[in-house]
């Protein structure tokens, strides 16, 4: 296995009985200890209307971030374009990159756009899944049907607040072309009029695509020669799928001459497993919450998890991400993220750990930051 190196994805997660501020706090001393234990890169996830995350807006977040950090990579993970413009995007980690130059990762989704038609990768580049599990043992879990949460009133209301009225949504490829068009400053309307974006142009910003399918985002990436990112942490069924699409699809451009890949994992690490688990009881009734569509809740305690009335129906919600949670000892969750490295080719993985205390959670980073160094990975990217 060559140097693989590890980022931080954070919620920025409110915990039972604590404050969104906290939150935001914890967060920025997260990323100064990211930092300091050499973590390559710590993007922020953007989420709406959920009473248990305050990361509503990746880029204030970072903006926070930078000033408070100096040398780590800040990002999102990811702005979410299908409620913006192309040029609300590139200002807003423009105004960021004109104080922290060379240091932001602009990471784009696509949740809430409007794709110009689902694709996937060319007939025989995907990797053949025996029995729930990829070539190399790792858990490939049933694929979770997210339709009931499309159809939510919740989400139908989340997307009504994010719009304005009688708004729709560009085609999410014409999208990215103009993010990268402001970006280098090459950008002309249909009618051949240039416009500039001041601070913006030129910007020193590190483009990638996030998905979790081989379908648009994939080719989006593959096509123009970006970075990826796929997310094994929010659906582990199709991770192989969306890294295969991507390469399958992949074009060497002026950002890449080769396909580059980053893949997510929820990671709660201790000293041993026993304690892993008991910090990560809280993770099966806060995965519920959002599939059910009600909303992130606040982090519960171990207790308060444990006095969830659970169901059938609560268990099979929730099932594949519990499989797919790496929880243990260092040596546990290590041998686990290599194994998903080597059955997806990342070329990084981007952890995310939530426990109810902060300061667990600051421990479960740095133990798996020193075993990843014991086995002769150096975190940080070269």
């Amino acid at each position: 296995m060559s140097d693989i190196a590890l980022g931080v994805l954070d919620l920025v997660p409110i915990s039972s009985g604590s404050t969104a501020a906290q939150a935001l706090r914890n967060s920025i001393d997260l990323a100064q200890q990211a930092e300091r234990l050499g973590y390559t890169r710590f993007w922020f996830a953007e989420h709406h209307l959920n009473p248990g995350v305050a990361g509503t807006s990746p880029a204030v977040v970072l903006a926070l971030t930078a000033a408070s950090t100096s040398t780590i990579r800040l990002g999102s993970g990811a702005v979410q374009l299908g409620h913006r413009t192309a040029l609300s995007a590139v200002e807003e980690f423009g105004l960021v990159d004109a104080l922290h130059p060379g240091r932001l990762d602009l990471g784009l989704g696509r949740s809430g756009g409007r794709p110009r038609g689902e694709r996937t990768a060319p007939p025989g580049t995907a990797t053949p899944v025996v029995e729930g599990r990829a070539p190399n043992g790792l858990l490939i879990p049933p694929r979770f049907s997210f339709e009931q949460l499309l159809g939510s009133p919740r989400i139908a209301l989340q997307r009504r607040l994010l719009l304005l009225p009688g708004a729709e949504s560009q085609d999410y490829t014409e999208q990215i072309d103009d993010v990268l068009a402001l970006l280098a400053g090459t950008y002309r309307s249909p009618e051949g009029v240039e416009a500039h974006v001041v601070p913006g142009e030129g910007a020193e910003v590190e483009v990638w695509i996030l998905g979790s399918s081989g379908g648009v985002s994939a080719e989006t990436a593959g096509a123009r020669g970006l970075r990826f990112a796929a997310n094994y942490h929010v659906s582990p069924a199709t991770v192989l799928e969306a890294v295969d699409g991507y390469r399958a699809f992949f074009q060497p451009s002026e950002f890449l001459d080769k396909p580059y890949v980053s893949v997510s994992a929820d990671v709660v690490v201790a000293e041993d497993d026993d304690t892993a688990r008991e910090l990560a009881t809280g993770y099966g009734p806060w995965v519920r919450s959002i599939r059910t569509a009600e909303g992130a809740i606040e982090y519960p305690t171990p207790e308060e998890a444990r006095a969830h009335p659970w169901t059938d129906g609560d268990r099979a919600l929730v099932q594949d991400r519990l499989d797919t949670q790496f929880v243990g000892s260092p040596t546990r969750v290590a041998d686990g993220l290599e194994q998903l490295q080597e059955a997806t080719g990342a070329d990084e993985l981007l952890i995310t750990t939530i426990t109810h205390d902060h300061a667990d959670r600051v421990r479960s980073y740095a133990l798996l930051a020193e075993e990843w160094r014991r086995r002769g990975h150096s975190v940080q990217s070269s």
